[in-house]
């Protein structure tokens, strides 16, 4: 987030960071997570899980997961594979809307111990207080660009409950390279929804005010 921006959300002076972008790799350490803030920027690398509505349903119900979840990144996303020699390759994999695994995301984030959410749109309370206690984070991902997103996938490093979800709600296994996004609740109890939602709230009442005869 730039320095305007911050100032545009009243973001206290001590909690302000450079304006660079921070770099994590899996796996992801609780102590790091923890030190990211509310409109920092990130590139993700390493091993990122996808999960819509199907897995995330199945994890919160007690179901296992085929992979271990442990310090991971779970990518609200279907993304669109292709066969490649053998394998897959990804041609899109934009985010889908978070809120709809606000039902079952704490559940997750406590049991399978789950460090970093990518998606889009923010989520509720429940969500936000799961990555305070426990130590995670959720990132805001670019939408609209869904063919670009996909090429910070290097590899397709295998699919779990392709039969039983369906492609687009199977967990896919990848391998991002540099995927940006920014933090949107942090481990501390930030929120950059929460902060943007109050702040455009004032700015309209004084529009309003400013506008009444």
């Amino acid at each position: 987030m730039s320095g305007a921006a911050e100032e545009d959300l009243n973001i206290p002076k001590n909690e302000k960071r450079p304006a660079m972008i921070r770099q994590l790799t899996y796996p992801f350490s609780e102590a790091t997570v923890r030190e990211l803030r509310a409109g920092e920027r990130v590139r993700v690398s390493g091993r990122v899980f996808t999960g819509r509505d199907r897995l995330h349903r199945h994890l919160a119900e007690g179901g296992e997961s085929p992979v271990p979840l442990r310090d991971g990144a779970i990518y609200h996303c279907g993304p669109v594979t292709l066969p490649d020699g053998g394998g897959w390759r990804v041609v899109a994999a934009g985010p889908t809307t978070s809120i709809r695994e606000e039902p079952y995301m704490a559940t997750v984030i406590g049991t399978c111990g789950v460090r970093v959410i990518i998606g889009k749109g923010g989520m509720g309370a429940k969500t936000a207080e799961a990555c305070r206690e426990h130590g995670c984070v959720y990132l805001q991902a670019a939408g609209g660009c869904a063919a670009l997103l996909a090429q910070r996938f290097r590899k397709v490093e295998g699919v779990h409950f392709l039969g039983a979800f369906g492609a687009a709600e199977a967990l896919w296994v990848l391998e991002a390279d540099g995927f940006e996004a920014v933090v949107g609740i942090d481990a501390e109890g930030g929120n950059l929804f929460d902060a943007i939602r109050e702040q455009s709230g004032e700015k309209l009442k004084r529009l309003v005010s400013s506008r009444v005869i």
